[in-house]
């Protein structure tokens, strides 16, 4: 099947008793045994739920994966994967990364006795100088949140697997619709799938695609422990979202692509962060691994006053700590997504006072345009 088949048809038109074609909601958190030592298929939901199985063959199917596991977030998701690892383990991650992520590894992870050496995951040369003999993994964000570096996962996959380590690849900016992490090596794909899977700003939900059954049966041992499963209504949300996937993708890209340009003309802007531009630095290895360019696109601006003017000028673009959803939304990483990264490291990357993220959604794009033009010229 062809992608857009499969974002509605991956497991099959499985139909119940009533014939309903959308997938139940089975809100049964316990099931009933056929008898003494003869489970059922489902026993506890914690485990296993029909909506969940559903979803999760749905979402294993468009990365190419043998297993995938639902959580009840992005960070459930790889709060889990990174118990995977013992203490004394090391990992290679890219230098901009969601704050969340970096808030995890470096005041949770760490402290269970797990390094991190953060590097620019664009350069293999880098990346291979920090492999230590207790190196256990790479984690990478391509494009990355918010500076939109881009990192080659078939060449770091090639490094990964020169070294026996563990190749994981947070694919929320581009969806597996424009970039399909496992088909160029990938171990294990992270999604938030709050953002771009469900697509609406209407549900929490997070992802771990493993690419064997080794992985499958690893993480699905810590997935039934922990137990940050994603819950039956939840699933059914993100699978609905899942079917209009390409289309939102596809509108999400166009119009992100005409604001960019926009953007870059303005004087007030004094540069733009967007993977779609032929002069980005990942331009040349983006065409090459992915089929779009997504829909985030990171400015800095001249001034501190110009970017609370915006924030709080914008009428159809909402001043909102999130993105992927079919709502346009601005944020502010210095006080939203990146506040607990230091002060000092965040300003060196460039994540400063001046500095904003947008999502762009599926409004008509001369809409989107225009709102941003009448806070500029107020």
């Amino acid at each position: 099947m062809e992608f857009e088949t499969l974002c509605l048809h991956a497991d099959g038109n499985k139909k119940d008793e009533w014939g309903t074609l959308t997938q139940a909601v089975c809100q049964s958190a316990t099931f009933v045994h056929k008898g003494v030592g003869v489970p059922s298929d489902y026993s506890y939901s914690r485990l296993s739920n029909p909506t969940r199985t559903h979803l999760e063959n749905t979402v294993a199917a468009l990365e190419g994966g043998v297993v995938a596991y639902a959580f009840s977030s992005g960070m459930a998701a790889i709060t889990t994967v990174m118990k995977l690892f013992e203490g004394g383990s090391h990992i290679i991650a890219s230098e901009d990364l969601y704050g969340g992520s970096l808030r995890l590894f470096n005041n949770v992870n760490s402290h269970e006795g797990m390094s991190f050496d953060f590097t620019d995951t664009g350069d293999l040369k880098k990346v291979e100088s920090l492999i230590k003999p207790q190196t256990v993994a790479l984690y990478i964000e391509t494009p990355s949140n918010p500076l939109m570096m881009v990192s080659d996962i078939a060449a770091l996959s090639a490094l990964a697997k020169a070294h026996k380590l563990l190749l994981i690849v947070d694919n929320t900016f581009l969806t597996p619709y424009f970039q399909r992490p496992i088909e160029l090596g990938a171990d294990i794909v992270i999604h938030s799938g709050t953002k771009y899977l469900g697509g609406h700003n209407d549900a929490l939900a997070g992802f771990a695609v493993v690419n064997s059954a080794d992985l499958a049966e690893r993480l699905g041992y810590y997935y039934k422990t922990i137990g940050a499963c994603l819950a039956p209504w939840e699933c059914f949300l993100i699978e609905r979202g899942i079917k209009t996937l390409p289309l939102r993708m596809d509108r999400i890209n166009y119009n992100a692509q005409k604001i960019a340009a926009w953007l870059r003309g303005r004087r007030e802007v004094k540069r733009v962060y967007y993977v779609g531009f032929e002069d980005h630095a990942g331009y040349s290895v983006s065409k090459k691994q992915s089929a779009g360019f997504g829909g985030m696109i990171s400015v800095e601006l001249e001034s501190k006053e110009l970017a609370e003017r915006i924030l709080k000028g914008v009428k159809v673009f909402q001043y909102a700590e999130s993105l992927g959803g079919v709502e346009s939304l601005i944020t502010y990483p210095m006080l939203q997504t990146h506040a607990d990264v230091p002060k000092e490291e965040r300003e060196r990357r460039g994540i400063n006072d001046r500095f904003l993220r947008l999502s762009v959604g599926i409004e008509n794009v001369n809409d989107l345009i225009e709102d941003l033009k009448q806070v500029f010229e107020k």
